[in-house]
């Protein structure tokens, strides 16, 4: 594989993570839940997450965003190897029946 098209599979790749976080982030929001206190219970001993705080940036209220589906929100999280996230969002979930 040549050198620009490392470069591209990477930028890509950093491109699909940033939305993923987008995606966690909006659905924490539509449900009333707070990302950062999520995440922090998922990965205690990080700092905060810059690509999260970032992202916060770009979601909008409850009512004004897209419906985001659970199932999707897990599925992304596992995509990128999030797994703690999932786990913690998955408990989540099941605890307060959201969909």
């Amino acid at each position: 594989m040549d050198r620009s098209r490392e470069e591209e599979v990477i930028r890509n790749y950093q491109e699909g993570e940033r939305m993923m976080i987008l995606i966690f982030a909006q659905w924490c929001i539509n449900h009333e839940l707070d990302p950062v206190v999520i995440y922090k219970e998922a990965y205690p001993y990080q700092e905060v997450n810059k690509e999260l705080t970032d992202a916060l940036e770009l979601t909008v209220s409850r009512y004004e965003s897209d419906y985001i589906d659970s199932e999707t929100v897990l599925e992304v999280l596992s995509l990128y190897g999030n797994d703690d996230l999932a786990f913690v969002v998955s408990e989540i979930i099941a605890h307060k029946k959201l969909k």
